[in-house]
């Protein structure tokens, strides 16, 4: 027997229709799908842009960020991360869309990059098995950085643990429960002239169980605040040594490359300008280019002398 909808029902289905999938919608009201798009149409909301298989673009930038769609995420998602678009045509009207199984397959490809901390279960309907786990790692991140503003008190903090230069800046980072990013950020804005001290590696030198543990956190999603604290490294440290590999800190790209390897496997080959950077190429580099000068210096002198013959 079909229950009776209620004020608040119906208000809550106009102010989510459009937003959220209706299996979300389903789901909040206890309801079918089906009596949902029933009780929509004799509404006259209008079409609702998914029918199971694909949902509108704002809808997943609601459903990720809370927030709707924006030149932000056009640039980020879709021209720097190539997010699958679709155009569909609704009456006079042309959409953004997405369907729902090629954004699973991306969102997996770049689940680094996404928060799914901020995604509701079911948000998009039915999820595949590891969003959940996703999920859960990223409210584990979340809760080792904090991202709300700055306090008075904490810039206080912040000040006096810079001037002891005694801590590290994962050691500053645990402390303030802020990412070392925020931490550097936030001493540039301050105008902080001190900064954390650089960690000794000889007394924790990098270890092929080190490697294999960064690996394995690249490959499950984990941040790489969660991989640091397993190896007892800053967050910098993890991050340039991944550089220092594969040319990238983006840990989906890393991941793509390394596939089912292990660490130092698929590295890709730095160009010039990226070898001069990189401490375990410099030399070689330096050395490469210096030996091209002498011999175009060689070469020079050699066509000058037959110039003047």
């Amino acid at each position: 027997m079909n229950r009776k909808w209620t004020k608040e029902d119906v208000e809550y289905l106009k102010e989510k229709w459009g937003t959220v999938s209706i299996p979300y919608i389903a789901q909040k009201l206890n309801r079918s799908v089906n009596a949902i798009k029933l009780k929509a149409g004799r509404l006259n909301l209008g079409p609702m842009l998914e029918n199971g298989s694909y949902v509108t673009l704002n809808q997943v930038a609601i459903a990720l960020t809370g927030r709707p769609f924006s030149s932000y995420y056009k640039k980020s998602w879709i021209e720097n991360r190539g997010m699958p678009v679709h155009n569909k045509k609704v009456m006079n009207n042309t959409f953004k869309i997405i369907y729902l199984d090629e954004f699973w397959k991306w969102a997996e490809k770049n689940r680094s990059f996404l928060d799914f901390s901020k995604m509701e279960p079911l948000a998009l309907g039915k999820e595949p098995g590891w969003v959940n786990e996703q999920r859960k790692k990223d409210y584990k991140s979340n809760a080792l950085q904090r991202k709300d503003q700055w306090t008075p008190y904490e810039d206080d903090k912040l000040r006096y643990l810079l001037k002891q230069q005694k801590y590290g800046y994962a050691e500053v980072a645990d402390i303030l429960h802020r990412s070392e990013g925020a931490i550097q950020r936030q001493c540039t804005d301050l105008g902080i002239r001190e900064r954390p001290i650089k960690a000794d590696t000889r007394r924790n030198p990098w270890t092929d169980d080190m490697h294999r543990i960064v690996v394995e956190g690249i490959k499950n999603g984990d941040s790489y605040s969660l991989i640091a604290k397993r190896i007892g490294k800053s967050e910098r440290a993890i991050r340039g040594r991944v550089y220092n590999k594969y040319l990238t800190e983006n840990a989906d790209k890393v991941r793509a490359m390394i596939g089912d390897g292990q660490w130092g496997d698929n590295v890709p080959e730095p160009n010039v300008k990226q070898a001069l950077y990189l401490s375990h190429t410099r030399g070689k580099c330096q050395k490469s280019l210096t030996d091209l000068v002498e011999l175009l210096k060689y070469r020079t002198l050699c066509m000058m002398k037959e110039v003047h013959k």
